[in-house]
């Protein structure tokens, strides 16, 4: 394991000009528990650096490249020679797009500044680009966090992602009785800082008052605000050691920015070391003070106000002393500390091996049909999904085509940017650690490849209901289309029937019953109104017959009827009867004592529509082609198998008689079938071959 920070190229890793940033790095290394993991990237022209780990980066400028581009490249041939699990970036949103494609990398960015002024994350695009592409996002104040959630959707505000961490600093044993009757200012003599409004404040406090100097450090180049009194001094800039040993002595710090400080260094060190404390109401540093006052209204006289009433009112000026440093807990230590938790949970996400975790994070991605208003609801994918929340695993669902259906647009004709989107959120925020996949077509290769690099611990799978022989043979193309990205794959036929290229690692599922939806006992009926139940669809989504569209079944069906004279039949979806759905199927199945499972097309080895669970798991005496080879795990005693049509007519007559036998077939079907293929054991399948792990349940179709 091992951590790289990288600096903002203009920012000094050195004590001889150090900025805020730098400081804070330097401090909080010093304090973690990873420090002798740690390689900090930087430029800087000084030869003295903070840390001994810290790792120059020469930058050769040029005309026709950035800056921050060069001092990337840099950083990466440095990082190929020293791979990191966390790449800790501060202050440079913009650097992420040239990092977030590094493989196996959790990147973290640091704000220590207005988010919305800082190129990479001036526009909302920019920073859901942060959200979907970053480990975690820090903060150094609430101010700053809220300045990145601006017009961004409400679901953003309780991201996992977005952290606050304070800039902090050392504490020390002051002895306020040894104070100074000094007034300090530390910081750019610009007007940003109100250095001017300083400026004008302090030579009249002075004047009023010859028992209290003043001290300002700091420097500005680029502006030229003087300020000359006999009892002020001006030391410009100097050591941050010195900075703080002058904050001890002072007795009246003044942090006045007119612009919106994201945290407040000053003030920070300022309470830290005993001062009373006056601030402005500015960006983050109210934050930055549990003792002091905070200038609601910025101007010459609340200034002035302020200053003059610490000094008249020397209880007040020690109490908020005495206070600041009670009460002050921003310490190195303590942000050390949260920072190092952060490092904790991304590490630990990678560090306990699946066979370890009893229970993981599954995000389940199929057609959960909530636009049909239940008329769909007993479907494979809630059946699976029951069974992964039975085992005790955190499921988190997205119905993949009512995405698709409620987001169609312009700009987004099939609705699947949507879609793709959304995904890559719950997976950036829930972290899973195995996607299922269930007939999701329009995931794009894209989003997977993103998943596989960002996410390397987590395992995709997927499962696949429909034929895939010749005649199907476009489901096959969707079966295959996202294959090269799969640990596992499942479908419900034999896959070497199929002829599968080897390299694929492809299995076996079957149709799995729901103990909550597969809840009758039709064989406990009495008076049956008919004898066999059969029921078909021309397409589970369109729910009508479709006008022209023919389904060899009925082929089949009117020849069986031929040949069972006297025999009561029970059909939908045949001769114009509408098919069935959901409450209705099962009310109308449970008129009748038999039920036929036939499939589409010739039969196929063990497949079968999900039409099986229904009818056997309902407790219906029920007839199956033999060619299916579903004998394997059926006896005569749970499900009647046919070999023809003239041997299914027979059979359907035989047992239309003897009611007392086609009970007791029927109960011992309904029994297996339960017992089983249950949606719990096919869940727990899906885990253990997704994960590489042993069950100790047994898969009687698994051999």
């Amino acid at each position: 394991m091992s951590i790289s920070i990288l600096l903002p190229y203009k920012e000094n890793f050195s004590p001889a000009y150090p900025g805020a940033v730098s400081i804070f790095i330097k401090d909080t290394v010093l304090k973690s528990k990873y420090k002798k993991k740690i390689k900090i990237y930087g430029n800087t022209k000084y030869k003295t650096k903070f840390l001994k780990n810290y790792i120059n980066l020469p930058l050769n400028k040029s005309f026709l490249q950035s800056g921050s581009k060069i001092y990337i490249k840099d950083f990466l041939k440095k990082f190929k020679n020293n791979k990191t699990n966390i790449i800790e970036i501060h202050n440079r949103p913009n650097y992420i797009k040239n990092l977030s494609n590094l493989d196996n990398v959790k990147i973290v960015l640091y704000f220590h500044n207005d988010p919305l002024e800082m190129h990479g994350s001036t526009s909302v695009t920019e920073r859901i680009f942060l959200l979907e592409n970053l480990e975690k996002i820090i903060f150094n104040s609430q101010w700053s966090k809220k300045r990145f959630l601006t017009n961004l959707n409400a679901k953003y505000l309780r991201s996992e992602k977005l952290i606050v961490i304070e800039q902090s600093t050392s504490k020390v044993s002051v002895n306020i009785s040894q104070k100074e009757n000094t007034i300090i200012f530390v910081g750019k003599h610009n007007r940003a800082k109100g250095y001017d409004l300083f400026g004008e404040v302090i030579t009249k406090i002075l004047d009023k008052y010859p028992e209290w100097n003043s001290l300002v450090i700091g420097d500005e180049p680029r502006e030229k605000i003087i300020i000359k009194h006999e009892r002020l001094k001006n030391l410009g800039f100097q050591k941050h050691n010195i900075v703080l040993k002058k904050l001890q002595k002072s007795s009246i710090a003044v942090v006045c920015s007119r612009w919106n400080e994201p945290f407040g260094r000053t003030s920070l060190e300022a309470a830290s070391r005993g001062c009373a404390v006056i601030i402005s109401n500015k960006g983050g540093l109210p934050e930055t003070l549990t003792d002091g006052i905070t200038l609601k209204n910025l101007s010459i006289k609340t200034i002035y106000n302020s200053i003059e009433k610490l000094i008249k009112n020397k209880k007040l000026r020690k109490k908020l002393q005495n206070n600041s440093l009670k009460n002050f807990y921003l310490t190195n230590e303590f942000i050390s500390k949260k920072i190092d938790n952060y490092r904790d949970e991304i590490l630990s996400e990678d560090s306990i091996p699946y066979k370890l975790k009893k229970n993981i994070k599954i995000l389940h991605i199929t057609n959960f049909n909530e636009r049909h208003d239940g008329r769909l609801f007993y479907n494979t994918g809630r059946r699976i999904n029951n069974g992964f929340i039975r085992l005790n695993h955190s499921v988190q669902t997205i119905s993949d085509r009512d995405i698709i259906s409620n987001n169609r647009s312009i700009m987004d004709p099939y609705g699947s940017k949507k879609l793709n989107k959304k995904i890559i959120n719950n997976v950036s925020i829930y972290k899973p650690d195995l996607i299922v996949l269930g007939h999701a077509d329009l995931i794009s290769k894209e989003t997977l490849i993103f998943i596989k690099k960002k996410y390397p611990h987590t395992k995709i799978v997927q499962w696949f209901l429909d034929r895939m022989d010749s005649k199907w043979s476009f489901n096959k193309k969707r079966f295959l289309d996202k294959i090269d990205f799969m640990d596992v794959n499942f479908c419900t036929t034999d896959p070497k029937v199929l002829k599968f290229q080897k390299k694929y690692n492809i299995k076996f599922i079957p149709n799995p019953a729901d103990e909550s939806f597969e809840n009758l006992e039709i064989y406990n009926n009495i008076n049956f109104k008919y004898d066999v139940f059969f029921a078909l669809s021309h397409g589970v989504h369109r729910g009508t017959l479709k006008k022209g569209k023919f389904d060899a079944r009925e082929i089949f069906i009117n020849k069986l009827i031929k040949l069972t004279p006297g025999i009561k039949y029970h059909l939908f979806g045949i001769d114009g009867n509408q098919p069935i759905w959901a409450e209705e199927f099962k009310k109308e199945a449970s008129k009748a004592r038999m039920g036929l499972n036939i499939s589409q097309g010739k039969p196929l080895k063990y497949y079968s529509s999900d039409r099986i669970t229904q009818l056997l798991g309902n407790g219906m005496l029920t007839f199956i082609d033999k060619k299916t080879r579903l004998n394997n795990f059926f006896s005569k005693k749970e499900v009647i198998f046919y070999n023809s049509l003239n041997d299914l007519s027979k059979k359907i007559i035989k047992y239309s008689k003897n009611e007392k036998l086609s009970k007791q077939i029927s109960i011992n079907g309904k029994k297996k079938y339960l017992k089983y293929f249950n949606s719990t054991i096919v869940a727990e399948y899906i885990v253990s071959k997704a994960l590489n792990r042993k069950s100790s349940n047994k898969f009687i179709w698994d051999k």
